[in-house]
């Protein structure tokens, strides 16, 4: 047998050494979540509870704020013109790894924490996306990374980012075009699901925009002929667009909701308004599907003898992904494995299964289970995410966590039931250390962050300009109202 040299058995064991100690961080990291989970599971209901929608978050924001505070972060708040925006920031010098965090309800999904179809008395919101889940857990992991950085002396800075109104309001768009992230080298998200896995596919790019249609109002029946009906211009551009359908690529979503139509039958409505979402992975597709709306509210407005005016509420660019980043967090989700479902936790998902799509939920053990990983970089992308913006911006990555019943869609009173259960508190465990895991491994091999940031350059390529969709305009800040 060959005897190593001195030096060389010296290099190995250092290596084993390293290894070594980047295992003991790593448990470290993973036992200060599990012995705090207490305080972010109430950390989660209380925000899970509150169910404030986009850019009205401030008990949520505050709530995030102040333990932020508590554990050492600096917070500015109302950053990017956003008053329930915010940044906290850790440490000092390089890399600088950012965490996101969002806090925004959904509207319309009331529901108490039931197996059935039960309204919380005085709350017509709900999380029923799981951003209150996402808020604590992103913070979660963010003071176990601190503490980390904290005891091992070693430089570096974590930033913690609240990000308002995701669904619909395009709050991270904002921080990117106001350049906060300019300085970041890595962004970590997370979302809840019904299973677990890492984001390797895009998501849709997105433009969301409100029609406003003016006419005349008249009696309705003894003088409509003086009247020009303003919902009539609202219907007569739907009927367009619903034609449209026939005429664009295949995999374009285009979704609208009347959110004003009138007063009273009998009077000529003066007014009308209808809230559209154009979707397609290629953003410039959805400019040219955008541009056609317009047209077909224009032409509804021609026909019908009113006017119309549009608001862009949020644009989003569709997700871009990172695999140098994904396959490090997949190794740590893998490392963390997914949610235990205990005797409470299988009665409430068997009940609840019971009111989903098809009378059952799907496999339970999908919850335990993280799937291999898969490169899917024409995946169907079925959202929309304002993280998309950030990821053309910054190299990011996120993984995603059973906190619903498997079989559970998003956005449905199933999932914001699910929401105030133990199963999403261990879900949102699981992402907290999934998350502060792969923080660890970026602060201490600068060599995947070089590697990110060169796929990120040849991804986007080497003469991408960022232009939001949403243009210029200020955060709608009143765009839920």
């Amino acid at each position: 047998m060959t005897r190593l040299s001195s030096s060389l058995l010296a290099l190995c064991l250092g290596l084993t050494a390293g290894v070594a100690g980047a295992q003991t961080n790593k448990t470290d990291v993973a036992a200060r979540i599990d012995r705090d989970q207490a305080v972010y599971t109430d950390l989660m209901m209380k925000i899970w509870d509150y169910a404030e929608v986009g850019f009205q978050e401030h008990k949520s924001t505050a709530l995030l704020q102040e333990r932020l505070k508590q554990e050492g972060f600096a917070v500015q708040s109302g950053v990017a013109g956003m008053p329930t925006a915010f940044v906290a920031t850790f440490g000092s010098g390089q890399p600088v790894i950012a965490v996101l965090a969002e806090y925004d309800a959904l509207p319309g999904l009331s529901q108490q924490a039931t197996p059935e179809k039960k309204e919380r008395p005085g709350s017509s919101a709900a999380h029923a996306c799981g951003h209150h889940a996402f808020g604590a857990g992103s913070v979660e992991a963010a003071v176990a990374v601190k503490e980390w950085l904290k005891a091992s002396g070693r430089p570096g800075t974590l930033r913690v980012y609240g990000c308002p109104a995701e669904e619909g309001g395009s709050g991270k768009v904002y921080l990117v075009r106001a350049g906060l992230f300019k300085d970041v080298d890595v962004a970590l998200h997370w979302h809840a699901s019904d299973r677990n896995g890492v984001t390797t596919g895009p998501t849709k790019a997105n433009v969301s925009v409100k029609f406003r249609f003016h006419g005349m109002a008249a009696h309705a029946s003894a003088s409509p002929h003086r009247g020009r009906s303003a919902l009539d211009g609202v219907e007569a551009m739907n009927n367009m667009v619903n034609m449209m359908r026939e005429h664009i690529l295949q995999d374009t979503r285009i979704h609208y909701v009347i959110t004003k139509g009138g007063e009273a039958p009998n009077v000529v409505p003066a007014f009308a308004e209808v809230y559209y979402y154009v979707r397609h992975r290629d953003r410039e597709a959805v400019r040219e599907v955008f541009e056609r709306v317009c047209n077909a509210a224009r032409g509804a407005a021609l026909g019908t003898g009113t006017t119309a005016d549009w608001e862009i509420i949020g644009g989003v660019h569709d997700l871009l992904p990172n695999e140098t980043l994904a396959r490090i967090a997949q190794t740590n989700l893998e490392q963390v494995g997914g949610v235990v479902y205990d005797d409470a936790d299988r009665a409430f998902a068997t009940a609840l299964g019971r009111n989903l799509p098809g009378g059952r939920a799907a496999a339970l053990e999908l919850a335990r289970e993280v799937p291999m990983f898969v490169i899917d970089p024409q995946g169907e992308g079925g959202g929309s995410t304002d993280v998309g913006d950030v990821s053309y911006a910054v190299p990011t990555v996120g993984v995603r966590t059973a906190t619903w019943v498997p079989g559970t869609p998003a956005h449905s009173w199933q999932a914001a039931a699910c929401g105030a259960t133990a199963i999403c508190a261990k879900g949102r465990v699981v992402a907290a250390k999934a998350l502060a895991l792969t923080a660890v491994d970026l602060f201490t091999q600068p060599a995947s962050v070089t590697a990110a940031k060169a796929e990120l350059t040849k991804r986007r390529g080497a003469d991408f300009v960022y232009v939001p969709l949403l243009g210029d305009r200020a955060p709608a800040l009143n765009y839920r109202n």
